[in-house]
């Protein structure tokens, strides 16, 4: 696996499990804790103490997953106005440009969010709630940050690998009738 195409490719199916993994155990993990929430407050007429911020983090953990599995599909939301201003002949270079900003954008919000994880940490900052550190679960916005750097910089350098756009408006009748 020495051809740097194979080696982007397990990358990016890595990513994409992992991200897949991540989202559906988070997802479970809040219907579990919205349920046994509820079932207290009927049996004992008293919520959990910790069901609140512990749904809180499992839903932190499903946005930041299910922004990588939206890149990886093509279906992460992107403004298409503008999409007909430019030649047509430029689409190659405006993808690129598109995915390369956009690997710069992660990479800032990397450096950021790390910066806001790193500062927790040195305070020693705790959930109210559950008395526990909260950098642990803050690290999950610079990883999925740092994934979509990655993910997106392969995107930008290699075409091939980039997913095909979907979604309630890419799928218009005139690119249907375009593709046949």
């Amino acid at each position: 696996m020495n051809n740097p195409n194979e080696i982007a490719k397990s990358i990016l199916s890595a990513l994409r499990k992992a991200e897949r993994f991540l989202c559906v155990c988070a997802f479970a993990t809040l219907v579990l804790i919205i349920f046994a929430d509820v079932v207290s407050r009927e049996l004992t007429n008293a919520g959990l103490y910790w069901a609140s911020q512990t749904g809180v983090w499992a839903n932190v953990l499903i946005v930041m997953a299910g922004f990588g599995i939206a890149s990886s599909e093509g279906t992460h939301l992107r403004p298409r106005f503008a999409d007909s201003w430019l030649p047509q002949s430029w689409q190659k270079q405006l993808q690129f440009i598109q995915h390369l900003l956009m690997s710069g954008f992660c990479a800032a919000a990397f450096i950021l969010t790390l910066q806001v994880v790193l500062g927790s940490w040195q305070l020693g900052e705790v959930s109210l709630d559950l008395f526990l550190p909260i950098w642990p679960i803050q690290s999950l916005l610079p990883a999925a940050f740092a994934a979509a750097t990655l993910r997106h910089a392969i995107y930008a350098f290699n075409p091939t690998l980039r997913p095909r756009e979907s979604g309630a408006f890419t799928d218009t009748p005139e690119t249907v009738r375009n593709e046949q």
